[in-house]
This record gives structure tokens, C-alpha cells and sequence, in this order.
């Protein structure tokens, strides 16, 4: 059994470890980590920008300040923890891990995450900006 859950428990370390230097070394503090080149270049907010911060709240138990920062990186932090939770108990199962997504799902997926995109980077979307 912990040779199926080797892959499974590296993934977590691997994961883990990240959210770890993050929560360590702030992204609040200038020269850390390099600027968004979207933003440098265009001064437009990617999907991703603000997720160094979020995690970096999340990692110190600020739910809220994590949302601000990026409310849709921690949606993926959660999605990530229900897909790795369906990963390691079908690999102690003895089962492969099998992911059938819809392609309708995919596509609500993507324009949620384009929808956040565009009305972060509008007048009346200040609440989304990290």
C-alpha cells in the first residue's frame, strides 16, 4: 500500500512545502519574488496575481485576507484538497485515480475564471484587485 501512496504523498510534500516558503517569506515585502509581467508591462490584473498573498494568508489562518487577495486562487486551494483527498483514498484502494470532467464543466470553468479576470480589471471591480 505505501508504494500506491507514494505519488499521492509526494504531491502533498511537493505542495506543502510551497505554501510553507510561502507563509515564511512574505510576498508583502518587496524583492522576494519577481513582479507580474502582465501587470508590469500592462498594469492589468492576471488570475493570478495576488496568489503569492493569498497563500501566504491562508498559510496564517486569514481567510478573508487570502479571499481579498484572490478569491479564486483559494478556490483552488480547495480544489485541490478534495482532488488530492480523491487521489490518495482511491490509491490506498488500489484503484487508479480517474477524472471524467465534463466538457461543459471545463467550459464554466474557464469563463468564470475569464468573467474574474475582466471585472477584476474594471472600475467597479476595486474589491478584487489583490
Amino acid at each position: 500500500m505505501w508504494q500506491r501512496l507514494a505519488a499521492p504523498a509526494g504531491a502533498l510534500v511537493a505542495v506543502a512545502g510551497a505554501f510553507a516558503y510561502v507563509g515564511a517569506v512574505d510576498p508583502n515585502q518587496p524583492g522576494h519574488y519577481p513582479v507580474c509581467p502582465l501587470y508590469a508591462l500592462t498594469g492589468l490584473y492576471c488570475p493570478g496575481c495576488g496568489g503569492l498573498r493569498s497563500a501566504h494568508a491562508f498559510v496564517h489562518g486569514d481567510l478573508l485576507g487570502a479571499l481579498r487577495d484572490n478569491a479564486f486562487g483559494v478556490a483552488a486551494y480547495a480544489a485541490f484538497a478534495v482532488l488530492w483527498t480523491v487521489w490518495a483514498v482511491r490509491a490506498a484502494r488500489g484503484r487508479p485515480l480517474r477524472i471524467d470532467v465534463a466538457p461543459a464543466v471545463l467550459w464554466v470553468s474557464g469563463g468564470a475564471l475569464l468573467v474574474f479576470t475582466v471585472v477584476r480589471n474594471l472600475p467597479f471591480g476595486g474589491w478584487l484587485h489583490p
